[in-house]
């Protein structure tokens, strides 16, 4: 149509806010462009009779748009479903493009092929387990790093202060003074009937640590004292004697020196010269 060439002279020639050129081609970034080509037959503005392949959440439509809608721009593209079935869909194509010029229909099959194989691939790779990349926000790690540690710090002051002023309470320095806080009074309380708490816990598991020593303290008594009584049995029963050791012992007089007398005849004059 002449409309149609008028618009296509000043879209190439003067400016096209879709268009972008290269070295090499020009492309363009209408989404209703059915190549993605700047060029007579595939721009969507310049013809009054044009037919695209679109996708829409998983779901594929042909869009077409004839010269008796051009008067009403809320009417102006139709829009067709087509069938998740392959073939039912390059059907449905034909059917709706039946008097249309061939290579728009062509075109629209090819770019159906191609959003069909994307689909598919992007489904194998939602099932697929894939690794998942979280990118690491490093000035923020660092500002929450150095927010901690002053909010550390504040607080070892702070408990600085309030053991200090504490002390001071317990020591009568503020005796005057009524008019602190009730809820320092109150946590200063709770925290020290947390310590005692902690200090009688303390203390009974002393007690039963203490208590558990004991018990094996007097076992192992128990123990040296059984050993010992079968030791001392074992040494009676080795260094016992018996009735006929002792008779012999007692008969046995060895070693005794035994005096014997001598009759008077038994001397003579040889004794005595002996004697002499």
């Amino acid at each position: 149509m002449q409309q149609d060439e008028i618009t296509w002279s000043i879209i190439n020639k003067h400016f096209c806010s879709f268009k972008v050129k290269t070295q090499t081609q020009n492309f363009c970034r209408n989404e209703y462009n059915l190549t993605g080509f700047c060029s007579r037959h595939s721009c969507p503005i310049a013809n009054s009779q044009y037919a695209t392949v679109r996708e829409e959440k998983g779901i594929i439509y042909l869009y077409m748009k004839t010269a008796e809608r051009n008067a009403f721009p809320s009417k102006h593209w139709e829009k067709v479903k087509l069938s998740r079935n392959f073939d039912k869909a390059v059907y449905q194509i034909k059917e709706n493009l039946l008097y249309w010029d061939r290579w728009v229909q062509n075109k629209c099959k090819q770019r159906f092929v191609k959003i069909t194989q994307y689909l598919i691939r992007m489904r194998k790779l939602k099932l697929r387990r894939q690794k998942m990349l979280v990118p690491l926000a490093t000035k923020v790690e660092r500002r929450e790093r150095r927010r901690e540690e002053k909010a550390l710090v504040a607080a070892r002051i702070d408990n600085a202060i309030q053991k200090e002023l504490m002390e001071r309470l317990k020591m009568g320095m503020y005796e005057d003074i009524y008019n602190f806080p009730q809820t320092a009074f109150d946590r200063a309380l709770d925290e020290e009937e947390v310590e005692e708490e902690m200090e009688e816990m303390d203390e009974e598991e002393r007690e039963m640590e203490e208590e558990d020593e004991y018990r094996e303290l007097d076992k192992v008594k128990h123990v040296s004292e059984s050993m010992r009584r079968e030791l001392e049995m074992a040494d009676e029963f080795v260094e016992g004697e018996t009735d006929d050791d002792d008779d012999t012992d007692v008969d046995s007089q060895s070693g005794e020196v035994e005096r014997t007398e001598v009759d008077s005849d038994f001397e003579s004059d040889d004794g005595s010269e002996m004697e002499s």
